[in-house]
């Protein structure tokens, strides 16, 4: 082989550090795969540890809690790729590593039907005040009666961003019983029965349960506030399931 060519590291040589106790699957693909050279830890790092931490790193998982700023990326001068177990990627300085040419991954379906289903689980139990009878029991009352308390069914959803997350709601909720209506700011093509609204306000003045789904951006902070509050009806429920 001439000088020319470049061979891969041995697997030895090649180090992975692994922050915030990602799931003990990818610590096990990498023995299976014949890694070795894993540092593990249960925590994020500040900035000054991890900087020390990552500068003979070639490969680093993190979840949303560390920060790879620019000066982290200044200091991994071995760097080859970092993995986000998360949806997310702004904790990392996608500027910087995109100048050192250094891939970001993420893993955008990772938590889809666990969010979906804990909407559906919140809706539930806020339509049946669950957590106001049950604070009263705690206190030692019994309440009996079932006023104020209501079944999914027949409820309208209204879903305020329909991406994978929004639409496998709509799905969930739908088989529940529940009237699914869309807004997003493209159209989109609705499952099931679920239909998309013209706007936000129409929305809002429509559905009993309002769920959130929208990424952080310039255009979706202060997506909600006391105008578009005014907009629900009395008794709505805002359920925010959006990152950030």
């Amino acid at each position: 082989m001439s000088d020319s060519q470049s061979t891969s590291l041995e697997k030895s040589k090649i180090k992975f550090l692994l922050l915030e106790a990602v799931h003990q699957s990818a610590l096990d693909t990498l023995r299976r795969a014949g890694y070795e050279n894993v540092e593990y830890l249960k925590t994020s790092l500040g900035e000054g540890e991890l900087k020390e931490r990552i500068a003979n790193v070639h490969f680093v998982g993190i979840r949303s809690r560390s920060q790879l700023t620019e000066s982290v990326f200044a200091a991994a001068k071995k760097l080859l790729a970092v993995g986000c177990f998360c949806i997310g990627t702004n904790q990392v300085n996608l500027d910087a590593a995109l100048r050192r040419g250094i891939p970001v991954f993420n893993a955008p379906f990772s938590n889809t039907r666990s969010v979906a289903e804990l909407v559906i689980g919140q809706a539930i139990l806020l339509l049946r005040g669950i957590p106001e009878k049950n604070a009263l029991l705690h206190r030692g009352i019994w309440q009996k009666a079932a006023k104020g308390s209501f079944e999914t069914r027949g409820k309208k959803l209204g879903i305020v961003g329909y991406g994978n997350i929004g639409s496998q709601l709509s799905v969930l909720a739908e088989s529940m019983g529940m009237e699914v209506y869309l807004y997003d700011v493209v159209t989109k093509l609705p499952l099931g029965n679920a239909r998309q609204l013209g706007s936000l306000q129409e929305l809002l003045n429509k559905c009993d349960v309002v769920s959130l789904h929208v990424p952080e951006t310039t255009e979706t902070r202060d997506l909600i506030g006391a105008a578009e509050l005014a907009e629900m009806k009395d008794s709505a429920i805002l359920i925010n399931a959006s990152r950030g």
